[in-house]
């Protein structure tokens, strides 16, 4: 079982880290894909709003489909989709082609990341110790990878198609290997017995699975995923430009603030599971929230670029523990509630709010901004983080499994390889 686990544990970090770079290769590359498409400044908008909407959707499909089928089949064919999708925004040559490969890049990626902490928080589960954080931080360095690769295409003047071949043929046959060792938790395993006879039977029992926990119970988590969302895209977006029109940076200079973040959020998550062990899920969400909060104060008040680059640095030293221990968070709901498949619908339902939070972001800081001034618009992400604090109670669990405590539960329940499937 401890091997099953391991393998489980190191494979599905590899489809974390995998997702990372196939997502940083589309948003890092989005001026060559206009310039190749010939998409103007006001479609452009359009198509960038519709990859969240889609994604979304496909979130909501998930639930559905774990019902019937093991998250682990789900995470195993839409990675597949997700990288095949981004080869084709690569080389079509119509704005119609364009449309269809980010829809389905949006669709796919929404199911991708369902699962993907579908499979994380069963793992968690079985290993009765915070593991989440470790994933999140293989997808920042799959990001860090990706955008670097950006970085060179566009250095080098490389087509499109010419950047994303190598890592789509790289990516696919490598993900595809490693989910074989993906390791299901009980929700979605029980769903597929059910359906093709190792359970009761009959569509029936599939339907039953996964009715999971009502909307009321989750909206802290839904508020502290969104509000995080809000800031990681405010940084996103808008730190180049913050530090080039309103710090006086040099256009060089201004690159090097989202490219912090990347290094800080990833070394944030490389030991925030030791944090989260140490001392409980609770402190360190409360923890990352304040800290979040002082980068977006430092770079609102910032007389210069060094400063506002400090305030980015803590802002991914802040932000980064938030959106894995929601998502682990989601699973201990989910777990006290006791029916099969109730974390895998919990966690379906809590990723749409990763969209909804990326949408609201960017639109937001940028009325703000053009209305008011850009720094009084950091503050507006800051207060919004500051209200995690509030809610990190909700991060809580009796007795608090997979945030210090040291009750273990059975791993007999939790550690189905996918290779059976």
């Amino acid at each position: 079982m401890t091997d099953v686990l391991r393998r489980g544990r190191a494979s599905l970090a590899f489809g974390f880290f995998a997702q990372g770079v196939a997502f940083a290769l589309l948003v890092t590359r989005i001026p060559a894909i206009q310039d190749r498409y010939g998409v103007s400044d006001a479609l452009l908008p359009v198509f960038l709003a519709a990859v969240p909407v889609l994604a979304g959707v496909g979130s909501v499909l998930s639930e559905r489909l774990v019902r019937r089928v093991r998250p682990s089949r789900l995470l195993r064919w839409s990675q597949p989709v997700v990288l095949l999708a981004l080869l084709g925004v690569g080389t079509g040559d119509r704005v119609a082609l364009l449309a269809v490969a980010l829809a389905v890049f949006g669709l796919a990626v929404g199911a991708l990341d369902a699962s993907m902490n579908m499979l994380g928080v069963s793992l968690q589960r079985a290993y009765g110790r915070s593991i989440m954080l470790g994933f999140h931080a293989a997808y920042s360095l799959g990001g860090i990878l990706g955008a670097s690769l950006a970085w060179a295409g566009a250095h080098w003047d490389l087509a499109l198609w010419v950047s994303y071949l190598p890592v789509v043929v790289v990516l696919v046959p490598a993900a595809l290997v490693g989910s074989r060792w993906y390791v299901d938790g009980g929700g979605g395993a029980a769903a597929e017995e059910a359906v093709t006879g190792g359970g009761t039977g009959g569509a029936g029992a599939g339907a039953g699975v996964g009715g999971g926990i009502g909307f009321r119970v989750l909206l802290p988590l839904c508020l502290v995923m969104t509000f995080a969302y809000i800031g990681d895209s405010t940084v996103s977006n808008w730190s180049a430009k913050y530090l080039q029109d309103v710090l006086g940076s040099s256009e060089q200079l201004a690159t090097v603030p989202y490219n912090v973040y990347m290094v800080t959020t990833l070394v944030g998550r490389a030991v925030g599971d030791f944090g989260v062990r140490r001392f409980g899920a609770v402190a360190v969400v409360r923890g990352g929230a304040v800290v979040a909060a002082v980068g977006f104060a430092v770079v609102a008040g910032a007389p210069g670029a060094w400063t506002g680059m400090l305030g980015f640095t803590l802002l991914g030293l802040g932000l980064c523990v938030l959106v894995p221990q929601t998502f682990a968070a989601a699973g201990r709901l989910a777990e006290r509630d006791g029916r099969p498949g109730a974390s895998d619908a919990a966690v379906a339902r809590l990723n749409v709010f990763n969209y909804v939070g990326f949408l609201i972001g960017s639109p937001l800081v940028g009325a703000l901004g053009g209305a008011w001034s850009y720094r009084g618009a950091m503050l507006v992400p800051m207060v919004l983080v500051l209200v995690t604090v509030v809610y990190a109670r909700s991060f809580g669990d009796r007795p608090d499994r997979y945030g210090g405590g040291h009750e273990r539960p059975r791993t007999a329940d939790v550690g189905r390889g996918s290779n059976g499937l």
